[in-house]
């Protein structure tokens, strides 16, 4: 059993992190809300999470091993949990995952099933049903997300959460542009103003881009 992976974040595709180790290319699946998160650190060197199940018919002969990654142990738990739910499979998991797991575990604690019917390929039935099983059973993970939000969102300048600004007024989802700009301040860059941030962070992606290629 594969628990974790750590190397070099190649690639993102709609589902997946690929991940070179050792001059090998592993495809990780991820659910929707760390891929946005990961967007931000193509070519460096990342450490997931992870669990390994087989994909395909049981009846059968062609199962085709999979892995799937998360950001946080904890995540990585709360999913085993999720799809003990009836009629969850993994991959309706991965999508409905849009949101990060402990903002999901807080709305079934809360009893919020229309919270949840707005993730993807929750309908009002599957989301009474999630509430109606895990209960009762989420609460370590909803307070284990106030944790690491607590620990990963840095303090800005006003020059950076103008520029956060100006990323959100372009199409960047908030998470992601305090990402970018988080991830620009560890390099030590020394930047005047909210526009020298902004094409800092283009310039980093548009480096991803390029690895990408």
């Amino acid at each position: 059993m594969i628990v974790r992976i750590q190397g070099k974040l190649v690639e993102m595709t709609d589902e997946a992190a690929i991940i070179d180790r050792d001059g090998l290319s592993y495809e990780v699946m991820v659910p929707a809300y760390a891929r946005s998160e990961l967007a931000a650190d193509l070519g460096d060197v990342i450490s997931l999470h992870t669990l390994q199940y087989f994909e395909g018919s049981g009846a059968g002969s062609n199962l085709t091993p999979r892995l799937v990654g998360f950001l946080h142990a904890e995540d990585r738990a709360f999913f085993r949990l999720f799809i003990s739910v009836k009629n969850m499979g993994i991959r309706k998991a991965l999508k409905a995952l849009s949101t990060p797991a402990g903002r999901i575990a807080a709305a079934i604690e809360t009893g919020d099933a229309a919270a949840l019917t707005k993730l993807p390929g929750i309908g009002k039935r599957m989301a009474e049903t999630i509430v109606a099983e895990l209960r009762g059973k989420a609460r370590t993970y909803a307070m284990a997300d106030i944790v690491h939000e607590a620990v990963a969102r840095p303090a800005f300048s006003a020059d950076q959460q103008d520029a956060i600004e100006i990323l959100v007024a372009w199409g960047d989802s908030r998470n992601d542009a305090e990402r970018w700009i988080a991830r620009i301040a560890q390099a030590n860059e020394r930047l005047n103003g909210a526009d020298e941030w902004v094409t800092a962070v283009y310039r980093l992606k548009n480096e991803g881009r390029a690895l990408k290629a």
